[in-house]
């Protein structure tokens, strides 16, 4: 997907979320408790907004997305000293080697044509007892024609449909330990979830991105 659409649509993402504030409060509280003292790596942060809720729990977090538009809008307003927003691709990000107790990215792997890159970069910054959360929409074949209409007209559609089952197998098969899974209602449902990962110590690339 271009980062073009991205851009375009930086405006607006954060009121596209307000009918689904329920669910993103919850994974907001679940998550503040997780991060405790933590250093924490959010990709794909779009408006910042779980960025913003947890910083304050955490030690630090760097919330990074590869839209530039994404990153003004979400540089909006006050936030926590602990908390900075750069652009940075989550297939090349710019962080050394084992540098984040807690990755975090939501709802993109889905939009992503190679999300087992950005996998295998997070794995690359993310300690040995680190942990990714990587909740996701799933079940993209219920989504109505009008929803998926509107989203094409904008641009923005899914290389990945999973469902809960798929994606957490999904997960599996790139060498990830799946911790702890929630179910959560919204307009498009997210599987929640938590990884360790199985590969610990095989990643030959232990240097700083280029």
């Amino acid at each position: 997907m271009k980062k073009t659409i991205w851009d375009w649509y930086a405006p607006f993402y954060q009121r596209a979320m307000i009918p689904d504030k329920k669910a993103y409060q919850w994974m907001y509280d679940h998550i503040s408790h997780v991060v405790v003292d933590k250093t924490v790596l959010e990709i794909a942060t779009g408006p910042g907004l779980l960025a913003k809720h947890i910083a304050s729990a955490a030690k630090t977090v760097t919330a990074t997305d590869y839209s530039a538009s994404m990153i003004k809008e979400a540089q909006k307003g006050t936030h926590p000293e602990n908390l900075i927003f750069e652009v940075a691709d989550a297939t090349h990000l710019p962080y050394a080697a084992r540098a984040f107790d807690v990755v975090i990215i939501a709802n993109a792997l889905h939009i992503m044509k190679k999300p087992d890159k950005a996998l295998q970069e997070i794995r690359r910054v993310l300690k040995n007892d680190g942990l990714l959360i990587a909740p996701n929409f799933v079940n993209h074949a219920k989504i109505g024609a009008l929803w998926t209409s509107i989203l094409k007209m904008v641009g923005i559609g899914f290389e990945h449909r999973w469902t809960k089952e798929t994606y957490l197998h999904y997960l599996e098969s790139q060498g990830w330990k799946i911790e702890f899974t929630e179910s959560i209602t919204a307009r498009l449902s997210i599987c929640y979830v938590e990884c360790t990962s199985k590969l610990l110590g095989k990643q030959p690339d232990e240097e700083k991105s280029q």
